[in-house]
Parts: structure tokens; sequence; C-alpha cells
């Protein structure tokens, strides 16, 4: 049997198994196929709508193909907070800046993350910006990792076999299951993590499905205004995942002690806007919505890092965080250690 043979049952609306899936996805990944072999497979996996069990055999066949940071006692309890993407709000980097709070608290932070391909700024336009070289081995991200409390993994450099699906992805144009599957497959192999989607159909699906790659604690969060992280502009759907148990709720940021925000806000127009939004959360000068979003969303990750005990004990902590100055010192030091730090002192 060939992908050949297998896109005919997706046209026809059949679920494929775990053979089928694993199959086609050995194929794409290693590049036995023609593009339009790979855009008529994603376009008719999509329009069927994924299974849970076809997407976690594309899962395992990606993480497969991927490069691995070496599981140390760093990589073992680390966390990643990352959002699927599409939400083409234009917002600030959200999870990136609050994974710095999170380091700060003393989390061990794995991020892992791309240039953007559809807002302004992606997580590694941030990185790249300060120098931080993408192109780093697995070992010296452990080094990183243990020295600092954060790193950043450059999913181009730790998925190469991605490549053989770039130009399909992009004359496709709209999501694909790799939308979902990219922010799951950390190269660094987290199992606690924070992730945001833009859609209510995800909430629930993906902690299900990162819980059967063996992830133990897992917060999904979309927010009402369509979002991919956790907002201040509304109220937010949770879905959690701990100890074995999944539990759905909502949260709103009143209930902790926040401020309504409008969208606006929290959005940016360029890069340079970008940047300068990353290091004035951090350093106390921005404006209260994007540190107040910050915050929030830092929470959701001090809680599956396991400091925090809920959204209101982990908003306290990063707020507490910005406001000494010890976010901004982790992101100094980080800078200093893994780039050039007049880029840094160029922005302040």
């Amino acid at each position: 049997m060939t992908i050949l043979d297998i896109i005919p049952k997706l046209r026809q609306g059949e679920n494929l198994t775990h053979y089928e899936i694993s199959h086609s996805m050995t194929d794409i990944l290693s590049g036995r196929v023609d593009e339009q072999t790979t855009i008529d497979f994603l376009l008719n996996l999509t329009k069927k709508g994924e299974t849970d069990d076809e997407l976690v055999g594309m899962l395992e066949k990606m993480q497969e193909f991927s490069l691995q940071v070496d599981g140390t006692d760093e990589t073992s309890s680390a966390i990643d907070m990352c959002g699927t993407g599409g939400d083409r709000l234009e917002t600030f980097n959200v999870s990136t800046t609050a994974s710095f709070v999170v380091a700060a608290a003393g989390g061990l932070v794995a991020k892992h993350g791309n240039r953007s391909s559809l807002g302004v700024s992606g997580s590694a336009d941030i990185f790249e910006y300060f120098d931080y070289n993408l192109d780093k081995e697995p070992a010296d991200i452990a080094k990183i990792l243990k020295e600092n409390g954060i790193c950043f993994m450059f999913a181009q450099k730790f998925h190469p076999a991605m490549r053989h699906v770039s130009s399909a992805r992009k004359q496709i144009k709209t999501r694909t299951a790799f939308n979902l599957l990219g922010p799951l497959s950390n190269p660094a192999r987290v199992r606690n993590q924070l992730v945001g989607v833009s859609s209510m159909e995800y909430l629930k699906r993906l902690p299900r499905i990162l819980k059967r790659r063996g992830s133990k604690n897992i917060i999904s969060v979309c927010s009402d205004n369509g979002m991919d992280e956790l907002s201040t502009n509304g109220v937010n759907q949770v879905c959690i995942l701990k100890d074995d148990d999944i539990i759905t709720t909502t949260l709103d940021p009143l209930d902790v002690g926040l401020h309504r925000s409008r969208l606006s806000d929290i959005q940016i127009k360029t890069r340079e806007d970008a940047i300068a939004s990353f290091v004035n959360v951090l350093n106390g000068t921005a404006n209260q919505a994007m540190t107040e979003t910050t915050a929030l969303n830092a929470a959701g990750g001090l809680m599956v890092a396991g400091i925090a005990d809920d959204f209101d004990d982990g908003t306290s902590i990063a707020l507490d965080i910005i406001k000494s100055g010890k976010a901004f010192k982790c992101l100094r030091r980080f800078v200093k250690n893994t780039g050039d730090i007049s880029r840094l002192d160029d922005v302040i």
C-alpha cells in the first residue's frame, strides 16, 4: 500500500488506521512523495477532520524524525508555553514574554517555536533579534537550559524533515494538522505544557492527545475573543490535565484581580513593536494590558511547572516577579550568556 492508495480513503471520508497514517507520514517526511501528493493528503485529511488516533500517529512520526534534546534532569522537569497560532490578531509575543517570567520564578522553560508565518512576529524572531544562534545543537540547548533556566529550540532546526512539507503548506495557505502538531512536538519531550488554541474544537482534544504521549500536567486555553492565549480582554475557556484527570472550567481575569483590557492594547504592527513590547513588559514599563496578559499566561505556566497552585496564586507570583525586576534580570542574564547584550541595551 502506498500513500496514493490511502488518499482515496480520505476523499471518501474514511478514517485511517494507525498503519495507514504512519505509513503516509513516513513517505511524506522522508521526501518520497511529490508536492502535489502531500497537498492532496493534507487537504483531504483536513476536509475529513482528523481523529485523535490520526493526530497521535502523526505526532509519533514527527517526533521520530526530529532531533531530540538529551533527557537530562532539567528537560524531564521542564515546561513549554506556546500556541497553535492562526488567530491572526497580531498581538505581542505573549507566551515568549511569559516564559521569562516563569523562568525568573524558578521554572525550567524549554521553549520551542518558529518564525511567524501569519502574524507579525514569532518566538524565533524575538530570540534572533538578540543574536541568539537558532542553529544550536541539542547538547548546547541542554547546557543553556541548565545554566539559564530557559532555552529556545528553533523548529526548523529540530524538525529537519519538515522541509519536505514546507512548500506544500505554503501553497495550501490554510490550517492543516501540522498547525496543531507543531506546538505538541517539543524536542525536549516536555511532559508539562501550557498550550493555546484558537478554536474551541481543540480545547479538550489536545490534552487527551498529549496524555496518550505521556504528558503529566497540561493546560489548554482559548480566549472567547479568539486568542490562542489567555486574555484579559474577556473570559477564557480552560482545560486542565492533572494526575490523569481532565477538567474544564472558565477563567475571568477579574476573578484573579486583573483588569478588563481592550484587544488594541496588546496588538502590534511591526517586529520593532514586538521587540519593544517584549522588553518593556519584562522591565516593568509596558502598559497595564500587556503586563497583566503576560502575568495571566505566566500563571498557567507556573501551574504546570508545579510552582503555583491555581491561577490566583500564579498571577500574584507573576506580577511580583515583574515588579521586583527579577524577570528583566533573567532576560538580561540570558542575552548576556547566549547573544549580544548591546542589542538589549539598544531597546532600552
